[in-house]
């Protein structure tokens, strides 16, 4: 017989006398609007409102939480449909939904398996778990719900509640998905401007995308001044699309400015095809410190989630290209690398910094301090490897009794993977929910007050952090 799928009411609740509590915090947040200012589902989504494609190409090819974890287990990329760079055939949809489903045991325990399950029983409807003898029939199943016209993606946003969803855009991105969405839905689905493959001088591109820039500025970017310029008026460009942050991801956090002439001589260098390694990694730190420049002048929420060693494994990337999954957290040093921003724009009216990290050895030592004395930074929600049960609990033991509530940014998810943003958003709500119940009962929390907090943690400390 097949494994039933039914998710527990008290998922992710705490056990003993504080559940009850629990249960009531978390009935007085799960019907609030979803706010998703962290976003990364692609803009051609909402902008085309086709119906989702398989449920492989839905649901696994673009999910590295899953496919990392089957890759780990033995599983070949191809077998899992990554898109290979030479276009080479890889598994069929149905053959790439078997594989997955007769791997199914092997997310227990993973935030993957609980978001997947959310997904199954509560959106798409699935009432047996995934398996080798379910797979046929589930492909189907999920198949035919996925050409119903209720789950088009812009009936989606309707059913899941969100409010406004940002999307992750380049700088040189032409904007025309979002100038469409503008008129057709206007103030929900909204640009966040990213630069990062314009800061880092020796990624593979980096000349040809530069002109990109200038011509869609209008601008001269065979000049330092002229790039800079440039990346002024693409910001300019995203505030009046709707854009309301920035998003950087860089190795490290250390944002140290130069002096003009040495940034000049840089960029002269890279335009060359000669710059050195060490002077395109001062380059992108003297920039991170410029992109908070500008955010203190055009109001942009700067988002800044260091730390991450991308494409670790160099035969992946030669064969399926950048973000396939072979991503791995680094030890990441706050404290001094941001103090030139903090010294210049930590006290700054119309200055907003949100801090991610994959980090976790940073809560106490470094952000909590940091978040609680600077007024222009708010700690962001965990993320990736930590938007996980244990990983939200941890991020609230250990921030909340430096930097407390209320400078965090509320839950906003960082996720590719649209169906998966209503189980993200409860995850977090009942994590919360546990978290406050357990302060109720030791009598360090009133009951009300718990319940005015939940409401900030999943929605109004969203909306203040980023529309201001």
């Amino acid at each position: 017989m097949p494994k039933a799928l039914r998710p527990h009411p008290d998922r992710a609740l705490p056990a003993g006398e504080a559940r009850e509590v629990a249960r009531r915090i978390h009935e007085s947040t799960r019907d609030l609007p979803l706010l998703c200012f962290h976003g990364h589902v692609d803009v051609a989504l909402f902008a085309t409102d086709e119906a989702f494609g398989n449920p492989a190409e839905l649901l696994v090819v673009p999910d590295h939480y899953v496919t990392r974890m089957l890759i780990s287990q033995g599983v070949a990329p191809d077998r899992l449909g990554l898109p290979r760079r030479d276009g080479a055939r890889t598994a069929e949809p149905r053959d790439i939904w078997r594989e997955f489903c007769s791997h199914w045991d092997l997310l227990l325990g993973t935030p993957s398996r609980y978001w997947l399950e959310h997904e199954f029983a509560e959106v798409l409807g699935v009432e047996v778990a995934p398996s080798a003898e379910t797979a046929d029939a589930l492909f189907d199943q999920i198949s035919a719900r996925l050409a119903e016209p209720e789950f088009r993606p812009r009936a989606l946003l309707d059913r899941f509640n969100i409010e406004v969803i940002s999307t992750t855009d380049a700088a040189t991105d032409d904007l025309a998905h979002h100038a469409k969405l503008a008129a057709d839905l206007p103030g929900r689905v909204i640009p966040t401007f990213r630069p990062d493959a314009l800061v880092h001088l020796d990624r593979p591109g980096w000349s040809d995308l530069t002109r990109q820039l200038g011509e869609l500025a209008g601008a001269d970017t065979s000049t330092y001044a002229g790039y800079l310029d440039a990346l002024r008026q693409r910001r300019h460009a995203f505030l009046a699309a709707g854009a309301l942050a920035t998003d950087h991801g860089h190795l490290s956090a250390a944002a140290t400015p130069l002096d003009d002439s040495a940034a000049a001589r840089i960029y002269e260098s890279a335009l060359r095809d000669e710059v050195s390694a060490e002077d395109a990694s001062a380059f992108a730190g003297h920039m991170l410190f410029q992109m908070a420049a500008m955010s203190a002048e055009d109001g942009l929420v700067m988002q800044l989630h260091p730390g991450v060693l991308r494409d670790h494994h160099p035969d992946i990337h030669a064969a399926y290209g950048p973000d396939q999954g072979h991503d791995i957290p680094v030890a990441t040093e706050f404290t001094r690398s941001l103090r030139p921003v903090l010294e210049r724009f930590g006290h700054a009216d119309g200055f907003r910094m949100v801090l991610f990290t994959v980090d976790e050895t940073t809560y106490s030592r470094e952000l909590a301090p940091i978040a609680g004395v600077y007024p222009t930074v708010r700690l962001g929600a965990p993320w990736w490897f930590l938007d996980s049960p244990d990983g939200i609990r941890r991020f609230r033991e250990l921030v909340t009794e430096t930097a407390g509530f209320y400078n965090t940014s509320g839950f906003v998810d960082d996720t590719r993977a649209f169906l998966s943003i209503p189980a993200r958003h409860d995850l977090a709500r009942r994590i919360d929910a546990g978290y406050l119940a357990n302060l109720v009962v030791e009598h360090r929390l009133e009951e009300d007050d718990a319940f005015q907090v939940a409401k900030d943690l999943a929605y109004n400390l969203a909306r203040t952090t980023y529309i201001r």
